[in-house]
């Protein structure tokens, strides 16, 4: 079975169980609320129902990630005059810096530090635009707020959400990413919804990814196996050693 994996995302019991690759790729899920299985490779279905089965129960189907609806194509529509490839990394920050948003000093200088990290993150991503990548910055998802990055590459896709670590531990868990002494926030959990939401939008399965820059120290939860945790000294080193899975013509489509 190649070292398949059950790892469960969501409240515990009512979530999804995605079946994932030792390298983190999940190759299948287990809706429970819907009791399906969906296969991203039919060629992979007995070995994905062997360590599935201690799972379920009832009467369950199994096959390929259903189509979207059409109600749930028009919550991820975008408008058509919408070119989202000249967004720079942070471009609605630097709308917002530029043209006076309204808060306080500390706020702005948040959204500095913000847009900072955002850029930083976005040179090294851009730089694999000239090796077959092809890479958006800021992108909107409606009911989610703003994509951080969107890279699409012969791995796959992935979907990045950068966190400055502002020279301070970053503690990555299941769920929470603390940042020294600062309240836990659900980046986790955001980029994980994030990933669904393109995964429907782009009908392919995508990879969640969070980017911590400037952090002295990244900690990761031995039990995150579906978020891929990334600085920018070995981000762009990481992607080029995954596994390929995307011909060219397929990642301009």
């Amino acid at each position: 079975m190649d070292g398949l994996k059950v790892l469960p995302s969501g409240r515990p019991g009512r979530g999804r169980l995605y079946v994932n690759r030792p390298d983190g790729q999940a190759v299948a899920w287990y809706d429970r609320q819907t009791n399906r299985i969906s296969v991203l490779s039919d060629g992979r279905r007995e070995d994905v129902l062997a360590v599935l089965r201690p799972y379920l129960s009832g009467d369950w189907t199994i096959g390929p990630p259903p189509v979207p609806t059409r109600a749930e194509l028009r919550r991820l529509h975008l408008p058509p005059d919408r070119d989202l490839a000249p967004n720079r990394p942070g471009e609605t920050l630097l709308g917002e810096l530029e043209y006076g948003a309204p808060g306080g000093s500390r706020a702005r200088h948040r959204m500095r530090r913000q847009l900072v990290a955002l850029q930083r993150t976005g040179v090294e991503l851009d730089l694999l635009e000239a090796e077959d990548w092809r890479v958006v910055h800021d992108v909107p998802l409606p009911g989610l707020g703003l994509l951080d990055h969107l890279l699409i590459g012969p791995p796959g896709v992935f979907v990045l959400r950068t966190v400055p670590g502002r020279r301070q531990r970053a503690q990555v868990g299941d769920l929470l990413l603390t940042v020294g002494r600062a309240a836990p926030a659900p980046d986790p959990r955001w980029i994980r919804r994030a990933a669904s939401h393109a995964s429907r939008a782009l009908a392919s399965p995508v990879t969640a990814a969070l980017c911590l820059t400037d952090a002295s120290r990244v900690e990761v939860a031995p039990t995150l196996r579906d978020v891929l945790v990334l600085q920018p000294p070995t981000l762009t080193p990481t992607l080029h050693a995954a596994p390929a899975t995307l011909k060219p013509p397929d990642v301009e489509a």
